[in-house]
C-alpha cells in the first residue's frame, strides 16, 4: 500500500469503501452563509452524522477543521472564484498540491466547468496537478460540470459522460460530477468511468427529494455522495447524514431513510 492508498482511506468509510463528502467550500464564492458561520460547529456536527470527510479552502484548515468532536477526513480546495467576478464560472488555481500536504490534507480538489469559455485553462491546471498528485501519493477529486454556451441541459447523460471521462482520462481518482435524474442513465457515466464517482447535491431540495437521489445514484453505481448545502444548511444535519448513511450503506429506500429524518 503506498501514500495514496492510505490517504483515500481517510476520505472514504473502509467496510464499504462509500463516501460521504460534505463540501464547505461555498464562503469564497458566496460568503459567510448560513451554515457556514461556525464552521467548528458544522464540522462537528457532520462528523457526528457520518460524512467521512469534508471539502473545503485553506481557511478550514486553519480555522474549522478537528478542533473537537469525531475525527474526519480533510480535503482542499485548489480552485476559486466568487459569485461577484466578470464570470464565476471561470475557476484559478489558489492553492498547491505540497501546501495541501503540509496542511495535513488527505486529498486535494479542482473544478472544472466542461464547455465554459475558460475550459482550455481548467483543463490545463486538472492536468497539471494531476500529475503533482501521482508524485506526491496525494488523491485528487475533480469536480466535473457541463457549463457552458453549448451546453444545453446541464445534467444531460451524453454531456455528465464526457465530463466524468475527461476526469478520468487526466488522472483523477474521484469524479464529481452532477445526478443524470435516473439511474439507467447514469450508469452510463458510471461504467464510462474508470473511477469512483460521487453524485453532487446542487441547488437545495427538500429531504425526499435530495435522498432519491441518493438512492437512484447508488442504484447507477455511484461511490458515494459529495453534498453541501442540502447538509449545512439543513435543520439537522446530523439527521439527515444518518439518512443518506442508511441509503449509501444499509441500501434503504428513499421513502425508508426518510423516517429517520422524521424521527430525529
Amino acid at each position: 500500500m503506498h501514500g495514496k492508498d492510505i490517504r483515500m482511506e481517510r476520505i472514504m468509510d473502509r467496510k464499504s469503501g462509500k463516501m460521504i463528502i460534505v463540501p464547505l467550500d461555498h464562503g469564497v464564492s458566496q460568503g459567510p452563509i448560513t451554515g457556514l458561520i461556525d464552521l467548528c460547529g458544522t464540522v462537528d456536527a457532520v462528523a457526528e452524522g457520518g460524512a467521512t470527510a469534508v471539502l473545503g479552502h485553506v481557511g478550514l484548515a486553519l480555522h474549522g477543521h478537528r478542533r473537537s468532536g469525531e475525527d474526519i477526513g480533510l480535503i482542499l480546495h485548489l480552485s476559486a472564484s466568487t459569485s461577484l467576478g466578470p464570470d464565476p464560472n471561470n475557476k484559478v488555481i489558489v492553492n498547491t498540491v505540497t501546501q495541501a500536504l503540509k496542511m495535513g490534507a488527505d486529498a486535494v480538489s479542482v473544478h472544472v466547468n466542461i464547455g465554459a469559455d475558460s475550459e482550455a485553462s481548467m483543463l490545463a491546471d486538472l492536468g497539471r496537478i494531476s500529475i503533482e498528485c501521482m508524485e506526491w501519493g496525494m488523491p485528487l477529486l475533480a469536480m466535473m460540470y457541463p457549463r457552458g454556451r453549448k451546453i444545453s441541459e446541464e445534467n444531460g447523460c451524453e454531456y455528465v459522460k464526457l465530463a466524468a471521462r475527461v476526469a478520468s482520462e487526466l488522472g483523477a481518482d474521484i469524479v464529481k460530477t452532477v445526478y443524470t435524474g435516473d439511474p439507467d442513465s447514469f450508469r452510463e457515466v458510471t461504467e464510462g468511468c474508470s473511477v469512483p464517482v460521487v453524485v453532487a447535491g446542487g441547488s437545495k431540495m427538500n429531504d425526499l427529494e435530495m435522498l432519491k437521489v441518493i438512492e437512484g445514484s447508488m442504484i447507477g453505481g455511484a461511490a458515494g455522495i459529495s453534498i453541501g448545502r442540502n447538509v449545512f444548511q439543513h435543520k439537522n444535519p446530523r439527521a439527515f447524514l444518518h439518512a443518506a448513511r442508511a441509503v449509501l450503506m444499509e441500501k434503504r429506500t428513499a421513502q425508508e431513510a426518510l423516517e429517520i429524518v422524521r424521527g430525529s
